[in-house]
C-alpha cells in the first residue's frame, strides 16, 4: 500500500532552518505532483508548497515569501522542503501528500494519500 513517511522536524529557534524529508512506498513516485501542508494548532491544515513530477514545476503559499523550497528526488522517492529564516508562526505539524494528478494543485481535495506529519516548533 502507499506509505509515506515524514521525518526532519524539531525545535528550532527563530530564524533557523529545517530540512523535512517525505519518504514515499508503495507507488510509482515519478508519476504524481507531491505537496507539503501544515497545520498549526486550532487551525485549518494549509497549504505550504507542490512540486510538479518532473521537478521543474514548483509553487508555493503566498505568505512564506521565498523562505522555504521545495524539492524532489525521483531516485530515492523522496520530497523535501527546506525551511529557511523560520518564524513561531511556522509552528505546526507538517504533512506531505502525493497530488492525484501532475499538475500543481493547492487544494487538500487534490491530493490522495497523506503522511503521518511531523511536528516543527520555532521558538522565539
Amino acid at each position: 500500500q502507499v506509505q509515506l513517511v515524514e521525518s526532519g522536524g524539531g525545535l528550532v529557534q527563530a530564524g533557523g532552518s529545517l530540512r523535512l524529508s517525505c519518504a514515499a512506498s508503495g507507488v510509482t513516485f515519478s508519476y504524481y505532483s507531491m505537496g507539503w501542508f501544515r497545520q498549526a494548532p486550532g487551525k485549518e491544515r494549509e497549504f505550504v508548497a507542490v512540486v510538479g513530477w518532473g521537478g521543474g514545476l514548483t509553487s508555493y503559499a503566498d505568505f512564506l515569501k521565498g523562505r522555504f523550497t521545495i524539492s524532489r528526488d525521483n531516485v530515492k522517492n523522496t520530497v523535501y522542503l527546506q525551511m529557511n529564516s523560520l518564524k513561531p508562526e511556522d509552528t505546526a505539524v507538517y504533512y506531505c501528500a502525493i497530488a492525484r494528478t501532475t499538475g500543481i494543485p493547492r487544494q487538500r481535495w487534490e491530493y490522495a494519500y497523506w503522511g503521518q506529519g511531523t511536528q516543527v516548533t520555532v521558538s522565539s
